[in-house]
């Protein structure tokens, strides 16, 4: 299609049923792809081969902090998400100019590792293009404009979104489709983890490219079991939310890095092993006595945590097949209460004057008064939690949680049933 071609199917309707998948209306969409459309001609000029893209945002359901010690998770994809309209060349270049970003330009005559360009979105799109390369796949030069409303620092995973985006893109316009959510999820793990330098476990990514709510249980991270449970969670009367507390997520590295030594601490204290999914939970009960003397209390409680949440997402995840809402947030606000006293991962001790979560939480309960759910969101410390309000009461939430943490602190959030998506 050509750029006229494109906007004229966004704006008469041709993709109102793509939007009403992927997000709560179909008027919103038009303006902003239609948007993109014109971004990319004032970068690249007209084409007549334009596709367009979407991946999305995810949102931790269950499972805070289980993934790196191999446990079980439960997520989301968001209707929050970023778009690419894209168009091949046949230069073996990828040029991608995202919204508020310079052009990032990489030769794919060369997809090794660039040490300079570590930490930047370059490395992602190299990244993912050598795992397409390395397992066989087709690669191939595209200049795309991309544009995103995945809040940052909100643990909604937009670096992930990016990077499952990138991955549909080359498995679009170069293979067909034929790469399965899965495997798409872990080329953009290994984008991250190997070329960008940012260790990560694989629930961002395959909550971004399976869609819907999705089960995963990591006991082994190179072949995960992955479920996706479908259910209908606008039927359960309650709205998703999450609230920005625009807390300072700086010097926070050794809070969240505590987590990972402490639990280590332990599972290695049991027998030598790396992650505490290979302890025996028996075991371990039966050292407490030993452990705090040679980890730490906090060490001891945070592997509680461990042990009980990654239980906790089973019985999530089997409240969510058989609808039952009410019980689903009975165990959210298990979750919440279990990352509070045990994981204590709602504010760092190095700037304690800062709890911008717990306020969030102790304002959220008191409004709901014992109706609906919260708890902190992702890794917490600083940043966003979760919240499950009655539909009744969405607004006058918005408006107390506006009053105290600023006008766009409430985000709303919908589930979407599809991951990486292109619209056609």
């Amino acid at each position: 299609m050509t750029n006229t071609e494109l906007k004229e199917k966004i704006q008469s309707g041709k993709f109102d049923k793509d939007f009403s998948v992927l997000y709560s209306d179909t008027i919103t969409p038009k303006a902003r792809y239609i948007k993109a459309v014109d971004s990319f001609m004032s970068f690249f000029g007209e084409r007549d081969n334009l596709r367009i893209f979407s991946a999305p945002g995810r949102t931790e359901v269950g499972g805070n902090h289980t993934d790196h010690q191999h446990g079980c998770v439960l997520a989301g994809s968001v209707d929050l998400d970023v778009i690419a309209v894209a168009s091949a060349n046949n230069e073996n270049i990828i040029r991608i100019r995202s919204e508020g970003y310079p052009m990032d330009v990489i030769d794919l005559k060369n997809v090794s590792m660039q040490s300079e360009e570590k930490g930047k979105s370059a490395s992602l799109i190299r990244g993912v293009c050598a795992a397409f390369k390395n397992k066989g796949y087709k690669i191939g030069g595209f200049d795309a404009y991309t544009t995103s409303n995945v809040l940052k620092g909100s643990g909604l995973s937009s670096s992930a979104a990016f990077e499952v985006l990138v991955s549909n893109l080359i498995n679009g316009i170069y293979n067909d489709n034929k790469v399965d959510a899965v495997t798409i999820a872990k080329f953009s793990q290994f984008a991250e983890c190997e070329y960008f330098g940012k260790p990560c476990g694989l629930l961002d990514q395959m909550a971004s490219s399976v869609g819907g709510f999705t089960y995963a249980d990591f006991f082994d991270p190179t072949n995960p079991i992955v479920e996706k449970i479908d259910v209908d969670f606008s039927k359960s009367g309650y709205e998703l939310c999450v609230v920005d507390t625009g807390g300072n997520h700086a010097d926070l590295t050794n809070d969240y890095a505590d987590i990972t030594t402490e639990m280590k601490a332990v599972s290695e204290y049991l027998g030598d092993k790396k992650h505490l999914r290979n302890v025996d939970e028996k075991e371990f009960f039966a050292q407490i006595g030993r452990l705090r003397k040679s980890c730490g209390d906090r060490a001891v409680l945070r592997a509680f945590h461990f042990f009980n949440e990654s239980k906790r997402v089973l019985d999530q995840k089997a409240a969510l097949k058989s609808s039952d809402f009410e019980t689903f947030l009975e165990l959210v606000n298990e979750s919440g209460e279990s990352s509070y006293k045990y994981l204590q991962n709602l504010y760092s001790n190095s700037n304690i004057n800062e709890q911008g979560l717990c306020l969030a939480i102790a304002i959220t309960k008191h409004y709901l008064n014992g109706k609906g759910a919260c708890r902190v969101h992702g890794g917490g410390f600083a940043g966003t939690i979760q919240c499950y309000i009655p539909t009744d009461m969405l607004n006058g939430y918005k408006e107390i949680i506006e009053n105290v943490f600023g006008k766009g602190a409430f985000v709303p959030l919908k589930i979407r049933p599809v991951g990486g998506y292109e619209l056609i």
